[in-house]
């Protein structure tokens, strides 16, 4: 703004007139501002300038920095202050939206696996194939509505391809060992998902991360470890486990945070072949869901296995568990509360998988984790209450309350405001 006066007004763009801070500094002697360039009218000094008072024109000031030519840097301040607490209003909003659908899900999962105990391995492929078909139908209706584009269809697939594969490797190692761990230690090793996100966040998208944020996310994740370990048994908890199945766990969050930074990056990439427009998530999930779905189908044979159910017995397998799923035919004995308790686990965890999404896309991939670990000492603390299905209760252990408030401090460390004149921060990491 103030090259531009300069240029109108050369003698007085640097003698008199200045911004400090927000607030204009006006000129020390006002009707100044007022004067009129004549080629023909010149004073004695030959300076060109007229000063027949007469003839000036007064304009408000009000009205003249109104002009979008000289706007002040505090109307852009205060632009910028408004849009981000509106972003972080949206990402606070939606941490919450997914705290809620996290819990849910994991309270569900357990409800829904009383009627298909004897089938979880149909739950997961259902969850895993029939997704790709909701997705899809979900992606075709907005783009035919206008909401998905064609230049967010045409976005390169070999990155949805790399996420899809990353997701079913992930499930591939997390299965196999947890086949071969005790189940109190798989949640602990799945705490390490948290750490991969910081270093892949930092790695590949090139973020910076304050000593607050780094151990409010240790804490977090320490308060999660303290929570659901078992007391005195705990140190016993690896005792005759070979060290390569807990390595496997660990790869396993290693892969599925990969895909999750990766998702981020097409979030963030995509501003610029959009022309500054946010991709739709339909767009990642549809496509990234397939080709999870393509890589699990590969695998197959492998899972099946696996899980007991030999290769060739697969069809009768799938058979049983849609029998039970729908509680019709000969299979849907001790199937009691199937299909409401499936139908439920299944609809809440589409909407957790859509919140998970757009949190990331309105943060980071490290907040939606956050909002996620939150999650587990709050589930096991609903399920240590009777439930429908579910009606003995459990005692919790001392050592719940004292993680919860490690998990706690965390959180609070990690949302310590820092105040720093670096414009490559994170994105609105805020939980």
């Amino acid at each position: 703004m103030i090259q531009c006066f300069a240029f109108a007004v050369p003698q007085l763009g640097k003698a008199n007139l200045a911004f400090n801070g927000s607030k204009p500094a006006y000129p020390r002697n006002p009707p100044s501002i007022f004067l009129h360039l004549h080629g023909h009218d010149a004073d004695a000094s030959g300076s060109g300038i007229s000063y027949r008072r007469r003839r000036r024109r007064k304009i408000a000031p009000i009205q003249r920095f109104q002009n979008p030519k000289f706007r002040s840097s505090s109307s852009d301040n205060n632009n910028t202050t408004s849009q981000s607490q509106r972003s972080n209003s949206k990402v606070v909003f939606w941490s919450a939206v997914t705290l809620v659908l996290a819990v849910g899900n994991r309270v569900m999962y357990k409800l829904a696996l009383v009627p298909m105990k004897d089938y979880p391995f149909f739950l997961a492929q259902l969850n895993t194939f029939g997704y790709v078909v909701i997705y899809f139908t979900i992606l075709y209706i907005r783009h035919r509505a206008g909401i998905v584009t064609n230049e967010m269809m045409r976005l390169p697939k070999w990155r949805f391809a790399l996420i899809g594969m990353l997701e079913a490797l992930g499930v591939v190692a997390g299965m196999y060992s947890a086949a071969m761990l005790p189940g109190p230690a798989i949640p602990i090793l799945n705490q390490t998902f948290l750490l991969w996100q910081l270093g892949f966040s930092a790695l590949l998208l090139g973020r910076r991360y304050s000593w607050n944020k780094i151990a409010g996310c240790l804490l977090v994740a320490a308060g999660v470890v303290t929570a659901i370990a078992s007391g005195s048994e705990s140190g016993q908890m690896l005792s005759g486990v070979g060290l390569l199945w807990p390595i496997m766990m660990v790869v396993s969050s290693a892969f599925q945070a990969g895909a999750t930074i990766i998702k981020e990056y097409v979030f963030i990439d995509a501003v610029t072949h959009l022309k500054g427009k946010l991709l739709d998530i339909f767009v990642v999930n549809s496509f990234g869901s397939g080709f999870q779905a393509l890589f699990v189908l590969l695998f197959l044979p492998f899972l099946s296995n696996l899980k007991g159910i030999p290769f060739h017995e697969l069809p009768s397998y799938i058979k049983s568990g849609a029998g039970c799923f729908l509680n019709i035919g000969p299979s849907s004995s001790g199937c009691d509360g199937s299909p409401l308790m499936p139908l439920l686990y299944i609809v809440n965890n589409i909407a957790f998988n859509i919140s998970i999404l757009n949190l990331v896309k309105l943060s980071s991939a490290v907040v939606s984790s956050l909002a996620v670990v939150l999650s587990v000492p709050t589930t096991i603390y609903i399920l240590s209450l009777p439930l429908p299905y579910l009606p003995e209760g459990v005692t919790l252990s001392p050592f719940f309350l004292f993680g919860s408030v490690i998990l706690v401090l965390g959180l609070i460390l990690y949302n310590v405001p820092q105040h720093s004149n670096s414009k490559h921060g994170s994105d609105l990491d805020i939980m």
